[in-house]
């Protein structure tokens, strides 16, 4: 690993790029397996299909695809990156890490560091938190952060409930050591109490016998998401200088279109400057937001000097936000 001479002061994101299964679920389709309808499952979640990962294909497959396209975009080689970064919840392995398996994928060999975080919707947020003190500290020079799920592989597909909800994909970005200010800030909380409210029974410690499918309280997990979200919008605007006004974009978690829209009325913001991918993709998990970025970046509604703000709220219960003043060209 290369090692800065002295600490870097700002971090920009130099490329995004996306990955999803080829097969697509409809909620027709779901309408088959469970008793629930299309119009059912679009006016409680705004969700009208999702993406399912095949038998050939894994979170390690589908967070390489993401990487090697935010690599091309950045007109970076893997070889150039100082630090890799997953953030999931359904990794390939117990052990080695996703992003031990993603880096053998890159073919990558000049011994970088490369971990998982595991904050389940957060997950982004938090990888990308992480790998931007790790550049701002010297750590690094670049990085790579990934989301990347198959939620689908967790899912009780009895569960009508719960089943609607979940897709499979994955988002990257690469960071760079930059001169400008790019990532503004980032604020980062979790709760531990609520652990029942919103989790998968099974583990290793606690034993791999139990259920592994998501169990999710929906009322009390949106009712807490909605208030939770809503403080750290103002929490977030308030420690980092800006105002709502500021903001050209909200680039939030894909999990509900009503909690999405209760934090864009927070915001004062019109719903056509929320970047929305959750009627396609469903419910990614740590995939959602760079899912939803590196769609905006390509179709060309996010250029530069845009202010994003990312923010995401998980099972833990775990949430984030990220400010990004985006200083790349888009485009696909």
């Amino acid at each position: 690993m290369r090692m800065p001479p002295e600490v870097n002061k700002h971090v920009q994101v130099a490329g995004t790029g996306s990955a999803l299964p080829e097969r697509i679920m409809t909620n027709a389709e779901l309408s088959r397996m469970v008793d629930t309808s299309d119009e059912w499952i679009v006016e409680r979640t705004g969700i009208r299909q999702r993406h399912i990962a095949g038998e050939d294909e894994s979170t390690a497959s589908l967070a390489w695809q993401a990487s090697v396209r935010a690599l091309e975009a950045a007109g970076m080689q893997a070889s150039d990156l100082d630090l890799i970064v997953v953030a999931t919840t359904t990794p390939d392995l117990v052990f080695p890490s996703t992003a031990c398996l993603l880096q053998a994928k890159l073919g990558i060999e000049n011994h970088c560091p490369a971990f998982d975080v595991q904050a389940v919707c957060s997950g982004f947020v938090y990888a990308l938190a992480t790998a931007d003190n790790f550049i701002r500290a010297g750590q690094a020079r670049t990085a790579l952060v990934v989301g990347a799920e198959t939620m689908s592989r967790i899912t009780d597909w009895t569960d009508r409930s719960n089943c609607i909800l979940w897709g499979d994909g994955a988002g990257a970005v690469v960071l760079r050591a930059a001169e400008e200010p790019g990532i503004l800030g980032t604020v980062l909380h979790a709760d531990g109490r609520y652990r029942d409210l919103l989790h998968v029974e099974a583990g290793v410690s606690s034993g791999l016998d139990k259920s592994r499918a998501v169990r999710m309280q929906g009322n009390a997990v949106f009712r807490f998401a909605v208030n939770t979200l809503d403080q750290i919008v103002d929490e977030t605007l308030t420690r980092f200088g800006l105002q709502k006004s500021d903001v050209s974009w909200l680039v939030p978690h894909q999990a509900n279109i009503r909690i999405i829209q209760a934090t864009a009325k927070k915001l004062g913001m019109s719903m056509d400057r929320v970047v929305l991918t959750v009627d396609q993709h469903a419910n990614t998990s740590a995939a959602s937001i760079p899912l939803a970025l590196d769609t905006a970046v390509r179709d060309g509604r996010i250029r530069p000097g845009d202010v994003l703000l990312m923010e995401a709220f998980g099972g833990g219960f775990t949430w984030g936000s990220a400010l990004i003043r985006w200083t790349q060209q888009g485009g696909a």
